[in-house]
Parts: C-alpha cells; structure tokens; sequence
C-alpha cells in the first residue's frame, strides 16, 4: 500500500490506516480475539497506522493495541491516540496536570515510552485559541512522553486555527461523500503548511456501504442507535449527522455507480484517500474480512471522474446546506 509521510510527524504511514473506536465499544459487542484478529489482518494488508484514544471501551481499545504490539514488535506501526473527554468539556479541564495523568494512563495502556502522536480529542473551540493549551502539549513533546501531537476536530473553523499553530502536526476531521467541507477549506490549508490530514468517518457510520434499508436496525449499545440525535457527542460522528433515511437513499444512488471492480465501501474510502491533501483515512473493522476489504481500498487505481463528479452533485443536492452551515 501507498505510504505517505503523516505531517510533522515526519513518520511514514499507509494511505488507508485503521479506526479502533469499534474495538472499544459503542459499536456493539466486539472480542478480545475477533479484535486481535482484526489488527493482524490489517498489518498483513499493509496497514501501518492505527488511531484510537483513551475513551474507547475506557481504555479497552488502547489495551488491546498494546498486547497487539507486544505480540508483534517486528511491525512497523504508528499509533495515534486521543485524550480529553474522560472531564465534563470545559476549557478549565485542558491544563498541563490532566495532560500528564491521561497520556501517562495511555502510555500504561499501549506499552509504550513514548507515544507517537496525541491528538486532543474533539475539545471545546476556545481550547485551539488557548496558548496555555498548545505550550502544554509543547512540555510533553519535551519531556519525552510524546512525540507529536495533533487535534481531532468537529467543525473546519477548529482545524484552520489548530493549523496555524507551529507545533500541530496533524488535524483529523470527517470527510466522506456526504461531508466535503473540509475539500475547500481544511485540506489546502493543511497542505500549505506541512501538517497531516487525517481523514475519519469514511464511510459515514456504515451508510456508504450501501447495504442498510430504512428498516435496518442496530445494537442498543451501537452508537448508531443511541446518539442519531447528538445525546452522547456530536450528531455528525454518527451518519456524517444527516437524516438516515437520506443517507441510505443517496448512498444507494451512488453506489449504482461505484465501479466494477470495487465495493461500494472501497469505492468510498478510495474516493477520501485520494483528495489532494489527504494523508491517511481510518476506517473502522469489526471483522477480518472487514477489515482486508477497507484496506484493498488503498491500492485502488484512480476512480474515474464521473464518480467524483456524482459526489459532488448528490452532496450539492442533497447535504450541502446542512454540512455548511453546521460544520
């Protein structure tokens, strides 16, 4: 697979990586095993990034990585986590004490010294103005407890000011066919100045696999069941925030034209690793064949321009006034 340097990391990374949130939870019941199964069937596909953070499964999806790492220390693999949500979501809460405290309990979880990039995970927009916020992750860089640090944002005003901080390295924001946003503001931002561009949610919770009906249903402890309204964290981590009917009804017009030798899921992650800009999209797996058919996706020929023409049309359609005036 196609490996492409993660911003100011200077770390080399495939061009389609991991999401481990469903190892932790909220995707409903994933074990142990089924979760080692699906790191090892990744790497063997040629993925060299995982991202997690320390909220998935209270640490469980961190703990699993690290006995992952364990087993196979021959793996070349960078790892992001993120830190920040374990306080009620005030600025206060961002400070250099919860800093140590959080990365220290990653670093127990992951085994290691020092972690590879820390992202804060979606904080409260004052915190990106915050010079005390951005000197503290600078104190970690030196004292050794990571090597970089990043952000993970929910709307494009948040990364553009994460951005013009010289010690962020990377931004990870949504951006799938029903989220693109971040094509006209975000990524030619990132581009000019050298950080990494992490892109999340792919496949738009599952929709842009075309495979759920209006009546598909989902665990209770799914986050597709539980947060389609915003209850538990922002409404745009689940479906990209849209109407599910409409997302199912639009993933399905545009998988009618996904081409022939990809899924529609492929065609989809393909689509987000090949914006300019892009450095690496984690889709999540729950399964090994899930988790070889998103990684395929990264060896993907180029899509012809009249599935991105499509794209942008249903998007223009359909989501446009919502995604813009909201995120």
């Amino acid at each position: 697979m196609e490996q492409r340097i993660l911003g100011r990391t200077g770390r080399s990374v495939s061009a389609v990586g991991l999401g481990t949130w469903q190892l932790g939870g909220d995707w409903g019941d994933v074990s142990e095993d089924d979760a080692l199964a699906v790191l090892d069937a990744s790497v063997e596909a040629g993925v060299t990034f995982f991202d997690t953070a320390d909220v998935y499964g209270d640490g469980r999806s961190e703990s699993i990585i690290g006995r992952f790492r364990a087993a196979r220390p021959d793996v070349p693999l960078t790892i992001a986590t993120k830190m920040g949500r374990r306080v009620d979501q005030i600025p206060e809460n961002y400070v250099l004490e919860n800093f140590r405290a959080w990365t220290d309990r990653s670093r127990r979880n992951l085994g290691m010294e020092t972690l590879d990039l820390v992202q804060l995970h979606c904080p409260p927009t004052a915190v990106f103005h915050s010079d005390e916020v951005f000197d503290a992750l600078d104190t970690l860089v030196d004292d050794g407890a990571i090597a970089s640090y990043g952000v993970s944002v929910e709307q494009c005003d948040q990364a553009l000011a994460a951005i013009a901080r010289s010690g962020t390295a990377t931004v990870q924001i949504i951006l799938n066919a029903f989220r693109l946003k971040p094509l006209d503001e975000v990524l030619p931002a990132a581009a000019e100045a050298g950080v990494g561009v992490i892109a999340r949610v792919p496949l738009a919770s599952g929709l842009l696999t075309a495979r759920y009906g209006e009546g598909t249903t989902f665990a209770a402890n799914d986050h597709r069941s539980f947060n389609r309204a915003g209850d538990a964290f922002d409404v745009g981590e689940t479906f990209s925030g849209i109407d599910f009917a409409e997302g199912v009804e639009a993933a399905q017009d545009l998988a009618a034209h996904t081409p022939a030798s990809l899924t529609p899921a492929q065609a989809a992650i393909a689509w987000v690793a090949q914006q300019p800009g892009v450095t690496t999209v984690i889709p999540g797996a729950r399964s090994v064949a899930q988790a070889r058919s998103n990684a395929a996706a990264g060896d993907a020929g180029p899509l012809p321009d009249s599935y991105s023409r499509l794209v942008r049309e249903i998007y223009d359609a359909r989501f446009r006034e919502l995604v813009h005036g909201r995120w």
